[in-house]
């Protein structure tokens, strides 16, 4: 394994998702055929592989066979995925509808914080519907204002990787390709898994 991989190896294996968003030099590495082949090789005795989304907006590490030790290890993400799974479908419902785009959000896409505000502090039911979201446990809000809430509900957001805020200064975010993953985890559940996440939730945040 080269060194010039190590940083990019050690970032996926801590989880990382690269996108054009997150990480753009690293996602053109990724997009290489050499470099891909010498990440796989180095992950094939941790049972890991390099993955992508259908579209190829991000890659990320999944496992090569599903042993004991990796169904445990999968299980214990998906658990967590799926606390955080229908506040995460909440939200992007709610952006798309407060700030009138057409179908699911996806990599790239900016969300200015201020707009998304006055968009919703002028509509009582996208309010209500903002302070029941900031109150839930994964973006654990107890503020009152429209503004402090939505400022809470978009750190969680950047902390967790989906969406990039460029300028520290700026409250501007650029959604990021774990969106993506995201959206394809959920059709998997929806599909395969028959876990307890709504066809309403589903169809109106995928459409």
């Amino acid at each position: 394994m080269s060194h010039v991989h190590g940083p990019l190896v050690e970032a996926l294996l801590q989880g990382d998702f690269i996108c054009a968003i997150s990480d753009e030099e690293n996602y053109r590495r990724l997009q290489q055929e050499d470099c891909q082949q010498a990440i796989d090789q180095y992950l094939k005795p941790l049972n890991r592989r390099l993955a992508q989304s259908q579209d190829g907006a991000v890659f990320y590490l999944a496992y090569i066979e599903f042993d004991e030790q990796a169904r445990a290890q999968l299980s214990q993400q998906l658990q967590h995925t799926v606390q955080s799974l229908l506040p995460l479908l909440e939200w992007m419902q709610l952006v798309q509808e407060a700030l009138g785009r057409d179908g699911a959000l996806g990599a790239g896409e900016a969300i200015k914080l201020a707009e998304f505000v006055l968009k919703t502090e002028d509509n009582p039911s996208l309010r209500s519907r903002l302070k029941q979201l900031a109150n839930d446990r994964f973006f654990n809000s107890q503020a009152d204002s429209v503004d402090a809430q939505a400022k809470q509900i978009f750190k969680r957001l950047r902390e967790h990787g989906y969406v990039r805020q460029p300028h520290t200064d700026r409250l501007y975010f650029e959604v990021t390709g774990k969106i993506d993953y995201l959206i394809e985890l959920v059709r998997f559940i929806r599909d395969e898994e028959n876990l307890p996440v709504s066809e309403e939730a589903m169809q109106e945040s995928l459409i």
